[in-house]
């Protein structure tokens, strides 16, 4: 096992990390920028490391700072969390270089999967299902509405190089497609350097379904069941759970097995998760393959009782796989949402500001993944997550009841700051997704019962997806 990690990371998913490797005995040091310097990664890390300043241009996604950290603190491996630089095969690559383990897949399995129009042309060759349209990019409007006249509106334009949710147009009709795909290749060169885009039909009433796989490097792999990700807006997930509901077991065995299957074909190694779409027939189609830790892993972690962040650093210490296949055993039901500091009357709007009290809820079987307290300021700089709720049953039923009962004690307020909690609980009351019988348009029917569509959210800062060469402003302190 490594002596010491750095955590290439902020919010929750650096304290997620820091802790799983603490309980491991390895030693951990957090990089941070200027807005996080009170933060409790900072705090509770053996070591921290600031990088930049709050802007994650040159902060988080400073290749050159984070590996100069990585130098100063005698780090073995880099842990990326999710976002930021999870996904960039050139940082990965960059790791490699200086001697450093990249907590991850290979910097050539990364790369052709991070490319969602080469990660659909691989797993098409394993054999799995993929929606109707291009496995290559589309260099030109006509020959995009060549494919979509193919395939059948509506359509979706997606970045080759997209994630997060972002670089994706929906396309109802053929007169939309050229201002489409024009608008999603300048977003995709903005926000990811690379202005390829591919078409697929786009599926509507559809269950967002994924996959976890854990894979080492001596070519095991196991899946850890499915997950239900269709409560989204705009493609950001808001609640998620595990497993799969209202699915026949015998398609989600199916699900689960495809996408092993996929990941070790391509020579997939660490923890990573692959998307699916499942229809109104239940035939499912292959989305895309997350080469990282997702958000939403704790609702796998708390039905398996594997702690997903301890098998990464094994597996990117050379250990062979822990868990055999026949040892995976799924016991119940487990759900999270996610609390952003967003306002849902107002178009989801960013409420930054002061939490003047921040009293997470507690109780039986009850986890909450949070960076925040009283007195933490959330800042305009980074994701609005401010914590995860994740809460256990024997039973779907339950499970939802005691996820209402801690969003009930949940108590969070400061000047201006609102939060996801009310439509949350909106969900909840949903009949349809009480009876597990809902799809990714949830949210939007949610949305247009509750009266005229909301504002729009402002639109954010594009980010390079490669760090800017800039010059690294590190500092370093000792913080235990």
């Amino acid at each position: 096992m490594f002596e010491t990690v750095l955590i290439a990371n902020r919010g929750e998913i650096a304290l997620r990390v820091l802790r799983a490797c603490r309980e491991l005995g390895v030693r951990t040091a957090v990089v941070y920028s200027a807005a996080d310097a009170d933060s409790a990664a900072v705090r509770l890390a053996d070591q921290a490391v600031r990088i930049g300043p709050a802007s994650s241009r040159r902060s988080y996604l400073n290749a050159a700072a984070i590996v100069e950290a990585a130098r100063q603190v005698g780090a073995q491996a880099v842990h990326p969390g999710y976002g930021f630089l999870s996904e960039d095969a050139d940082f990965a690559e960059i790791c490699a270089d200086n001697g450093l383990i990249f907590i991850g897949p290979p910097p050539p399995v990364m790369a052709a999967l991070a490319d969602k129009s080469s990660a659909r042309a691989l797993m098409s060759r394993a054999g799995l299902p993929l929606p109707p349209g291009s496995v290559q990019p589309v260099p030109t409007a006509a020959a995009a509405a060549e494919v979509a006249d193919a395939i059948g509106y509506p359509v979706i334009v997606k970045a080759a190089a997209g994630g997060g949710g972002r670089g994706m147009t929906v396309v109802r009709t053929p007169g939309e497609l050229p201002r489409a795909y024009a608008r999603t290749r300048a977003a995709a060169q903005a926000a990811f350097g690379d202005d390829r885009v591919y078409v697929e039909r786009y599926l509507t009433e559809a269950r967002h379904v994924e996959v976890q796989v854990l894979c080492d490097g001596h070519g095991n792999g196991v899946h850890l069941g499915t997950r239900d990700c269709s409560v989204q807006r705009r493609h950001q997930k808001l609640v998620e759970e595990a497993p799969a509901p209202a699915l026949p077991a015998g398609t989600l065995d199916t699900i689960a097995e495809t996408a092993l299957r996929g990941a070790l074909e391509v020579g997939f190694v660490g923890a990573g998760t692959l998307e699916f779409l499942v229809d109104a027939e239940e035939r499912f189609h292959f989305l895309e393959i997350n080469c990282r830790i997702q958000v939403e892993h704790p609702v796998t972690e708390m039905v398996t009782g594997i702690d997903l962040v301890h098998e990464q650093l094994h597996i990117a210490a050379g250990v062979p796989l822990r868990w055999r296949q026949e040892e995976i055993r799924l016991h119940g039901v487990a759900v999270e949402c996610r609390v952003n500091t967003e306002d849902p009357e107002r178009g989801f709007a960013p409420t930054p500001g002061r939490l003047e009290r921040f009293v997470p809820p507690g109780g039986p079987f009850t986890r909450v993944d949070t960076h925040a307290s009283a007195g933490y300021v959330v800042g305009p700089w980074y994701d609005s997550l401010l914590a995860k709720v994740v809460v256990w049953a024997p039973d779907r039923e339950l499970a939802l009841n005691r996820l209402e009962r801690a969003l009930e004690e949940f108590d969070i307020a400061g000047p201006g700051v609102r939060t996801t909690i009310p439509f949350v609980r909106r969900v909840l009351d949903d009949a349809a997704f009480r009876k597990g019988r809902y799809t990714t348009g949830l949210v939007d029917r949610l949305l247009a019962a509750s009266g005229p569509a909301p504002a729009q959210r402002p639109a954010a800062t594009p980010t390079p997806r490669t760090a800017p060469a800039a010059e690294p402003d590190v500092s370093h302190r000792r913080t235990r």
